[in-house]
């Protein structure tokens, strides 16, 4: 105890000393350091970057449009099958049967028909029975073509060339017209589907062109089909592009459910009004992007901006402030408007985020 007031009255008469020396003016605060990068312009290829994934462009469910018992499927799951190709048959011996027993009757009443034709151009018979011959006549072909029809749907081919992505049903079992015995995944053409933020959306007039990479660095052209409307949950908007694989329906790197890299270019005009930076000068005040710049006297000015895209998890397009400015990168932690700062020099590694 008899130290602790010791040193108590030691500090008194210095605090007395510091208080009168200075006249009562306070002790500046401390210069805080910040690092900054000269912000330019984005890329001048005008490109952005976004994940995809490669979609067939339908899935198709094949059906009988009659129904029967299965007798036959001649493909399996993951099969390549080429339009025209016959699928699957059912037991058409029934089919036949009411074929054979039309054409029968049909051949029958044909010869009726004839010999009243001949009867009536001889006036033995009136216009009016032999009228009523020739439509039984007629009846009994589209009868007779019905039947037909039948028959011939007890074959199932391939509406289109695809690869088959489900078999529903087994040999001998019994199918309703309509009922999927198939699922087919369309490659005719594939579709590369991705997201894009409201600001890209916004500004999808700028697009130009388009393309896909792989992981293993294939490059094919695409064209937009399309970007729904509406935003997600997320608030971003589903783009569809068509992949042009140059006249072949597949290729080993462009299958269905593969993660590619998706590239567009836009309009050089638009270029101009965006700027590249760190994410690490990002801040958010809520759902406002904001970044410091700092002016000639070394005075700290907020501005806001709109960023465009973010290209990797380290980069970012922005919109909203020239190139050239000075933008912090480190050390913005807890800034004020017009707060003068010291700039780290960008070859020192020390001192960011104003510790010293």
């Amino acid at each position: 105890m008899k130290t602790v007031i010791r040193v108590a009255a030691a500090l008194i008469p210095i605090a007395a000393v510091i208080s009168c020396a200075g006249g009562g003016n306070a002790v500046a605060p401390a210069v805080r350091t910040v690092k900054t990068i000269t912000v330019s312009s984005a890329d001048s290829t005008g490109t952005l970057t976004y994940p995809g994934t490669v979609q067939e462009m339908h899935t198709i469910n094949v059906a009988f449009k009659t129904p029967g018992q299965i007798m036959k499927i001649n493909v399996k799951e993951g099969d390549y099958i080429r339009e025209g190709q016959l699928i699957a048959s059912l037991d058409d011996s029934d089919y036949k049967l009411g074929v054979e027993a039309l054409q029968i009757q049909y051949d029958q009443v044909s010869d009726e028909v004839s010999r009243l034709r001949e009867l009536y151009k001889k006036k033995s018979v009136s216009a009016n029975d032999y009228e009523k011959a020739e439509a039984g006549l007629r009846q009994l072909a589209v009868q007779l073509q019905v039947n037909k029809n039948k028959l011939a749907y007890t074959k199932l081919y391939a509406p289109v060339s695809g690869y088959v992505k489900s078999v529903n049903f087994s040999k001998s079992e019994m199918v309703d017209a309509g009922t999927p015995v198939i699922s087919m995944m369309d490659v005719s053409g594939l579709e590369v589907q991705a997201d894009i933020a409201a600001a890209e959306y916004l500004d999808r007039s700028s697009f130009t062109s388009f393309s896909v990479r792989t992981p293993s660095g294939e490059i094919c052209k695409a064209k937009l089909v399309g970007i729904v409307p509406k935003a997600d949950g997320n608030q971003l908007y589903r783009m569809t592009l068509r992949i042009d694989l140059g006249g072949s329906l597949m290729k080993n790197s462009f299958l269905p459910g593969t993660n590619v890299e998706v590239n567009v270019k836009k309009d050089g005009l638009n270029v101009g009004r965006e700027v590249s930076m760190p994410l690490s000068a990002i801040c958010y005040d809520n759902r406002q992007a904001y970044v410091w710049t700092v002016a000639d006297d070394s005075v700290l000015k907020r501005v806001n901006v709109e960023v465009v895209s973010t290209a990797d998890v380290t980069g970012a397009s922005v919109r909203g402030i020239a190139s050239g400015s000075e933008v912090v990168v480190a050390g913005a932690a807890s800034l004020k408007e017009g707060e003068k700062v010291k700039i780290l020099q960008a070859s020192s590694e020390t001192n960011v985020g104003g510790l010293l």
